[in-house]
């Protein structure tokens, strides 16, 4: 035992009160901290001369050992019977103490043991004046957030210190989903081969981002070795506890350079007049040493002592005796302190402001609100920004937090720029494929039909397989786009016979089983597939089409030049012109000698003249103005009607208007048709969810079967209709599409992507730890593989590529066929009418007023000229009194010249 006692500059009329420190004596850390401790109880009593009591320190060295921490503590209660106990150093020495604590009632103050594991003891004499480990692994999290990395392999030490930090840390990232795939231990004793053979482990591992929490002295041994090995280079991230932060002054220069670029979180102490003056004090009195943390700690550790005892007093300084007549153990012989339930009430409420900001004990331990985040360059290391409780990660400790809400904030608007390990300025994605790692085995589905999506071929003679389609040539786009290489085989899903060995459920599921890492094809994204692996974004629409078989509506025959009118119109039109004709008749029998003669010729005149109008090369003149005012109108009827007629009759003569038999899914099952689907497709159990009868569903798997199968019909044991997903509906279209037509998109599903599963047991496989599936694209729950091939997804998509993909294997097989990547449906619904009476309404509806102004005009004037005489003998009669009569006719007339309107101007009639 090494006992020392402080009691210089006390009198007589001053309690002495023994309290005891427990120390790893002649260690650089132990002499810095019992330093700041002498200073502290020096500086504390001479600011306060009138304190009654007088702290009398009796140090006890545990020789690095726990069994020693706690004989020493045994020692100075036994001996010297201390009220209290300051230390021990480590974590694992203060679990042995606080159990002794607990069961003399002498209160245990430690400022250098952080593990959370001492908590879980639940002692009221167990004090802790420094910061417990797992109060930054909030501030970790942040930092992991920040830069969106989706998986951390933490690298602590294998003491109680190490692992006390774990459950929290992994609770943490739980919270933000970041994953642990691994995690590196490393004792405190290992050789240098045992780190480096922990470190080759890790590289061949795809996580880049590493925790690491252990003593700095450990921590210096890793980093060196890190650097040897190339693990310190560009992609790499490291991230500091401040168990290791907080010691790098005492690091050596080797060490402090090999981790360059490593992220760090260390304790922080608010500035202030008394810190500065202090460690300005130190400098100068011991300019060889480095003043750390837990020296600081201990300065305010022993002050809230001091306070405490001078609070509780100095009666009752006993130890109460155990009964000599019982067999009790050491422990118990020990006896309990009188004092001590009083010393932890006075300690529980002791509150100053210290060096190391404001101390108070919460729950028996100070509570941290802020730490600050360090980058460690060359030798020294440069703060980068602060986390708070209230506003997270921020650059500066009175900086507004940025905005949540806010799409555009980055890491640079919380932090300071970072200089990442190999002198990286960018972020580090977090994630690699090892380049030593094997090669990703990739499942291919063997398909008989629509094989421009994937098509598997073997040569007889090398044996060799050679796989080719859309998926495989978008796939290796992909591949092309990723940020690191990615190596592969691809394995077509056979029997040894060429045959499929199943269907695309039967291709998960060998995924799931571990036979595959990846597939390759036109695998569909589904609810039940999604259960145990994960798509990537989709990189093709997909969905389920309805097609069905077009007919023409048109019935072609002797008779189809009726058929661009209606009944009504054509009715309508030849009543109009017998209407027409008698009208002109009437107003121009009496004067134009082209309407004049027998009866008979007369009522052929009117027949000829109304039916010559539709060509509009009439043999009669028109003289009067009422009937060229209506043959003109009619004139311009006709020119309507016979070029409508014309336009509906080419259109009816020569274009299909080609309409589906079936327009919508719930129609088939109402009549309960036959509908086909493809085979291997996941269409079936959709149908049969649908309502659709399993007798009533047949399959097929090529193109060519679905066609005979639709010509059929199902009369001749065929079908109705057919359901594709849209990327084969297209492919069938593009050599088909004269004769089908979708009509429907009844079954929605995200489209194809890649897909992936996770399986621990594949540690051996590339991924270590990932099984992967593309199939278009899909990958395993959780891997960060996801991220990175969705994004090199959108690339593709977003290029020129993606077009020359879909020109090169969706192109149009027939030349009468529009290109389905442009015109996806090359059969639009159109339908045309007959041409109906309604279209002309009120062109017939004018030339009727017309006609009846025209005969009501005549009519008048004819009533005035024969004043009640003969009407109709007055009528049959030519008008000789009419202006007509009087311009001079031309030779074109049969019986008598018409007017020659050049040789002779008319005069208006005096009777008219």
């Amino acid at each position: 035992m090494f006992f020392m006692e402080l009691s210089r500059g006390q009198n007589d009329r001053r309690t002495e009160v023994n309290v005891g420190a427990v120390t790893d004596v002649g260690t650089t850390y132990s002499e810095v901290a019992m330093l700041c401790v002498n200073l502290s109880l020096a500086d504390f009593y001479s600011s306060r001369p009138q304190f009654q009591t007088r702290l009398v320190v009796n140090f006890g060295d545990s020789r690095e050992d726990v069994v020693g921490a706690a004989a020493a503590a045994l020692e100075l209660i036994k001996n010297k019977q201390v009220k209290a106990i300051l230390g021990p150093w480590t974590s694992m020495q203060a679990h042995f103490l606080i159990e002794i604590g607990q069961k003399t009632q002498v209160p245990v103050v430690s400022y250098s043991a952080t593990s959370p594991f001492l908590t879980s003891l639940r002692s009221p004499y167990f004090f802790r004046a420094t910061y417990e480990d797992s109060a930054q692994v909030n501030a970790i999290k942040s930092i992991i957030k920040l830069f969106g990395w989706r998986e951390v392999v933490p690298v602590y030490i294998d003491n109680t210190f190490g692992e006390g930090i774990m459950p929290r840390l992994t609770d943490a990232l739980q919270e933000i989903n970041v994953r642990i795939p691994y995690r590196s231990v490393i004792a405190l004793n290992a050789t240098d081969e045992e780190i480096s053979v922990e470190l080759l482990n890790m590289m061949t591992m795809p996580t880049r981002v590493f925790i690491v929490h252990m003593y700095s002295s450990l921590a210096s041994r890793v980093f060196v070795k890190a650097k040897e090995l190339g693990l310190m280079k560009a992609g790499y991230v490291w991230i500091l506890t401040n168990g290791v932060t907080d010691d790098l002054s005492v690091i050596s220069e080797v060490s402090f350079e090999a981790m360059e670029g490593v992220l760090g979180v260390k304790t922080y102490f608010p500035k202030s007049k008394e810190l500065d003056k202090f460690r300005s004090r130190w400098r100068k009195r011991f300019p060889r040493k480095e003043l750390t943390v837990y020296g600081l700690w201990a300065y305010d550790a022993i002050t809230a002592l001091a306070i405490a005892i001078e609070e509780a007093g100095t009666s009752n300084l006993t130890f109460s005796n155990a009964d000599p007549r019982r067999n009790v153990s050491e422990i118990e012989a020990l006896g309990l302190s009188q004092y001590g339930p009083k010393l932890l009430k006075t300690l529980s409420e002791v509150q100053f402001k210290g060096l190391a900001g404001d101390f108070r004990f919460i729950k028996g331990q100070l509570q941290p609100s802020v730490f600050e985040i360090v980058n460690v360059l060359g030798t020294r290391e440069r703060s980068i920004g602060f986390w708070t409780e209230e506003n997270g990660l921020v650059k500066k400790i009175d900086q507004q937090p940025v905005s949540r809400e806010s799409a555009l904030s980055t890491w640079k608007d919380h932090l300071k720029p970072i200089i990442w390990p190999g002198d990286a300025d960018s972020v580090p994605r977090g994630w690699e494929i090892p380049t030593n790692g094997k090669k990703l085995r990739i499942g291919v589905p063997k398909r008989t039909g629509y094989t421009d999506l994937v098509k598997v071929t073997r040569d007889p003679i090398t044996n060799l397989t050679a796989v080719t389609g859309f998926c495989i040539d978008f796939f290796k786009a992909v591949i092309e786009e990723l940020p690191y290489d990615v190596s592969y085989e691809l394995i077509p899903f056979e029997k040894p016979n060429g045959e499929a060995a199943g269907n695309y459920n039967d291709l998960v599921h060998q995924v799931f089983l571990g036979r595959y890492d990846a597939v390759v094809g036109d695998t569909t994204i589904l609810a039940n597939r999604s259960s145990y692996v994960d798509f990537t974004f989709p990189f093709i629409k997909s969905g389920v089409g309805l097609i069905v078989p077009m007919d023409d509506l048109v019935k072609r025959d002797q008779f189809s030049f009726f058929k661009p009118l209606s009944w009504k119109l054509w009715l309508t039109s030849f009543v109009f012109f017998f209407i027409v004709g008698f009208t002109v008749w009437v107003v121009e029998h009496r004067v134009n000698p082209d309407f004049q003669g027998p009866d008979n010729y007369q009522a052929s005149t009117i027949f000829w003249f109304a039916f010559s109008t539709m060509v509009f090369a009439p043999r009669e003149r028109v003289f009067s103005f009422g009937a060229r005012f209506l043959v003109i109108s009619w004139y311009f009827i006709v020119l309507v009607l016979t070029q409508s007629y014309t336009a509906s009759l080419a259109s009816l003569l020569t274009t299909q208007q080609l309409n589906p038999t079936i327009t919508s899914m719930s129609s088939l099952l109402e009549r309960g048709e036959r509908v086909g689907y493809q085979r291997t497709s996941f269409i079936f159990g959709k149908l049969k969810d649908a309502g659709f009868s399993p007798s009533t569903l047949v399959p097929f798997d090529t193109a060519q079967e679905c066609d005979e199968l639709l010509r059929n019909g199902p009369r001749k044991g065929g079908i109705s209709a057919a359901f594709l997903e849209i990327p084969y509906l297209r492919l069938f279209l593009g050599q088909y599409c004269n004769t089908y037509k979708m009509v429907e998109e009844p079954i929605n599903v995200d489209g194809f992507g890649f897909v992936s599963f996770l399986d621990d047991t594949s540690l051996k496989y590339a991924l270590n730890g990932e099984i992967i599936i593309l199939f278009f694209q899909v990958f395993p729950i959780g891997s960060p593989l996801v991220a990175d091939v969705s994004r090199a997804i959108l690339k593709v998509a977003e290029s020129p590529k993606a077009m020359e993909l879909q020109r090169a294997w969706f192109k149009k097989k027939e030349e009468s066929c529009p290109d389905p990547d442009t015109s996806p449906d090359p059969n639009p619904y159109v339908t045309s009418r007959q041409l109906g009476l309604d279209s002309f309404r009120f062109l017939f509806i004018g030339v009727f007023v017309i006609c009846i102004m025209t005969l009501g005009k005549f009519t008048i004037c004819f009533l005035k000229k024969t004043e009640g005489n003969d009407y109709w003998g007055e009528f049959k009669k030519p008008d000789n009194k009419s202006y007509i009569n009087r311009v001079e006719k031309c030779s074109c007339s049969s019986k008598q010249q018409p007017p020659d309107a050049s040789s002779q101007a008319a005069k208006p009639d005096d009777n008219r």
